[in-house]
C-alpha cells in the first residue's frame, strides 16, 4: 500500500521554513526500497534560527507565556496535542509504518500510546503547580527554606528512528510540561511522523518556538545542536557511538546530557517454565519492531536441561510468524529501516557463521519477498562469549544462544557485556525470578515477560547503555532545574561580625 507523503519544510517558530540551503533528503520506503518523498535537510544555519525561535519563546512576556505560566496552562496545548494524535492515528500510523517499515498493528499500537504520553505530563504539568515551594527542614529556627522547580531552558532533542514519533515523544511532553523550549532533531531515517506533530502543534496554537523540528542529517544538524552555545540541555537516544560523540560536544560548554543508549540484554529460561509461553516471550522480546530495538533481549541463556526442547519450540514459534510488508494484515515481522541496515545485519549473521556458530533458523532474506529490506527471524546456536553476536547490538532479528547449569553461571553470563539496559528472567519460581531481578545490572528488569513499556515507570539504562531516566515522573524531571530558596526569618541581628556602632 501507497499512501501520499505530504511535503513538509522545517518547523522554526511555530512556521514552515524551507532549510536555508534548500536540500532535501529522499525518503525511502524500506518494504519496496523505492523512493517515496522526501524531508528537508538542516544544516547549522537552520539550528541556529531554531534556537534563537525557542530562546525568544522563553524570554517572550518576561516569561509569563510559557516558562512562568502555570503547569495547568501548558498541560492544555499537551491535551490538544494528545487529542490530534487520536483523531490523526490511522492516518500516522500508515506514515510510520511506510516510513520505517514498522508492521501496522505496532504503529498504531505507538500511536496510542504517544497520546497516552501528552495526557500523562499532562497531568504531572498541573500537579507541579502544587509541588512548588517545598520546605526544606532545616536544624536552625531563625532560618526557613523551600525548593523552586524551574524549567531547565532551550533542550535539544536527539530522537532515532525505531519508534520515530513514540521516542520524539518521550521527550517532547515532558520537555513541554516542565517549561522547557524545545529543538526536536529525528533521525534521518525516520522523520514523517515527526514532522506531523509539528503540523498538529501549528493547528492547537501552541506558542510559537516552543517547540521547533529539524530534519536532517546526524553531522549537519544534530552535532551542530549538540555543541550549541545557547542549548541548555541534550537529550539523546540512539547508538552509544553518537552518544560518546554527543556527551563530548555537550561537556565542552558543561551542558547536562541524558543519554538512552544501546544494549545487548540478556534473557534467562530456566527448566521449571511452560514451553510455549517462554518462547513467544523470548521472540517477542527480540523480534518485536522488526528486532530494532535498544533494549531487545537478543541474548537466550537456557538451562542446559531443557535447552534441546526449548530450542525445537522456538524455531516452530519463529518459522509461524508472518514476515511481510507491514501493511498485510497479521504482519508480525516487517522489512528493517534501511539497505545499510539490512546489510549491516547480514553482516553480523554471516561473521558468527565464519566464526563457528550454528544458523539454526532464519539468516536470509524469506524466499517469497523479492524486494526490501527483509530478513527472516534468525536464532543463532553454538555461540562462545568471545564472538561478535554475543558481545555487540545486531539491532536486527537475530537472537543468539547460551545453555547454563546454574543460577550463578547464568548470572554471569547476563553480565558479561558493556551495557546495561533491559533484562529478563523468565521462571515459575518466583522466589527464585526475585533473587535474579536484584543481581541483574541493568535499568529494566522483566519478570515472565520482555519489552513491556509503561509511561509511568521508569526507562533508561546504566553501564554504556547511558544514564539519566525517561518516563514517569523520573521524565519530567529530566527538563527541570532545582532552586534552593532559604531565608533568614528572625528579627535578631545575625551577631557574626561585631556592630560598628558598638565599638
Amino acid at each position: 500500500m501507497e499512501i501520499p507523503i505530504p511535503t513538509r519544510q522545517l518547523f522554526i517558530d511555530g512556521e514552515w521554513k524551507p532549510p536555508i540551503l534548500s536540500n532535501r533528503i529522499p525518503i525511502i520506503n524500506p518494504s519496496t526500497q523505492q523512493v517515496v518523498g522526501d524531508i528537508p535537510a538542516a544544516t547549522k544555519e537552520d539550528v541556529d534560527a531554531a534556537v534563537a525561535a525557542a530562546r525568544r519563546a522563553l524570554n517572550r512576556n518576561k516569561g509569563n507565556d510559557w516558562p512562568s505560566a502555570s503547569g495547568a496552562h501548558r498541560a492544555r496545548y499537551l491535551r490538544a496535542i494528545a487529542a490530534k494524535v487520536v483523531e490523526r492515528k490511522d492516518h500516522l500510523a500508515k506514515l510510520e509504518s511506510l516510513d520505517c517499515g514498522k508492521p501496522l498493528d505496532e504503529a498504531a499500537w505507538d500511536m496510542d500510546d504517544v497520546a497516552g504520553c501528552f495526557e500523562f505530563y499532562a497531568d504531572l504539568a498541573e500537579k507541579l503547580d502544587a509541588k512548588q515551594k517545598a520546605t526544606v527542614s532545616l536544624p536552625m529556627e531563625t532560618f526557613k527554606s523551600y525548593v523552586l522547580k524551574e524549567p531547565i531552558g532551550v533542550v535539544g532533542l536527539i530522537t532515532p528512528w525505531n519508534y520515530p514519533l513514540l521516542m520524539a515523544t518521550w521527550k517532547v511532553a515532558p520537555a513541554l510540561a516542565a517549561g522547557c523550549a524545545a529543538i526536536l532533531k529525528p533521525s534521518e531515517l525516520a522523520s514523517v511522523t515527526c514532522l506531523e506533530l509539528a503540523d498538529i502543534c501549528k493547528e492547537v496554537g501552541l506558542p510559537p518556538g516552543v517547540l521547533n523540528i529539524l530534519t536532517g542529517l546526524g553531522p549537519d544538524a544534530g552535532a551542530p545542536l549538540a555543541s550549541h552555545p545557547d542549548v541548555d540541555k541534550i537529550a539523546f537516544t540512539g547508538s552509544s557511538a553518537t552518544g560518546s560523540k554527543v556527551m563530548t560536544a555537550a561537556a565542552q560548554l558543561v551542558k547536562p546530557v541524558s543519554l538512552e543508549l544501546g544494549g545487548k540484554s540478556p534473557i534467562i529460561v530456566f527448566e521449571d517454565v511452560d514451553l510455549d509461553k517462554a518462547a513467544e516471550w523470548t521472540l517477542f522480546g527480540c523480534f518485536w519492531t522488526n528486532g530494532q530495538i535498544c533494549s531487545a533481549t537478543s541474548r537466550l541463556i537456557v538451562h542446559e536441561s531443557i535447552a534441546a526442547k526449548f530450542l525445537d519450540t522456538l524455531v516452530k514459534w519463529a518459522k509461524n510468524i508472518k514476515v511481510s510488508d507491514p501493511f498485510e494484515e497479521g504482519c508480525r515481522l516487517g522489512p528493517v529501516v534501511s539497505e545499510g541496515q539490512y546489510e549491516k545485519i547480514l553482516k553480523f549473521i554471516s561473521n558468527a557463521k565464519s566464526e563457528g556458530a550454528t544458523i539454526l533458523t532464519g539468516g536470509s532474506r524469506p524466499e517469497h519477498l523479492k524486494n526490501g529490506f527483509f530478513i527472516e527471524p534468525t536464532i543463532i546456536t553454538d555461540v562462545t562469549t568471545s564472538m561478535q553476536i554475543w558481545k555487540e547490538e545486531v539491532f536486527g532479528p537475530v537472537l543468539c544462544v547460551k545453555t547454563f547449569s546454574t543460577e550463578e553461571e547464568a548470572l554471569d553470563l547476563a553480565h558479561d557485556t558493556i551495557y546495561g539496559l533491559g533484562a529478563a528472567v523468565i521462571s515459575n519460581d518466583l522466589e527464585r525470578c526475585d533473587r535474579v531481578s536484584k543481581a541483574f545490572k541493568a535499568g529494566i528488569v522483566w519478570i515472565n515477560c520482555s519489552q513491556p513499556c509503561f509511561t509511568q515507570a521508569p526507562w533508561g539504562g546504566t553501564k554504556r547503555s547511558g544514564f539519566g531516566r525517561e518516563l514517569g515522573e523520573w521524565g519530567l524531571d529530566n527538563y527541570l532545574s532545582v532552586k534552593q530558596v532559604t531565608q533568614y526569618i528572625s528579627n535578631d541581628p545575625w551577631g557574626w561580625y561585631q556592630s560598628p556602632s558598638k565599638l
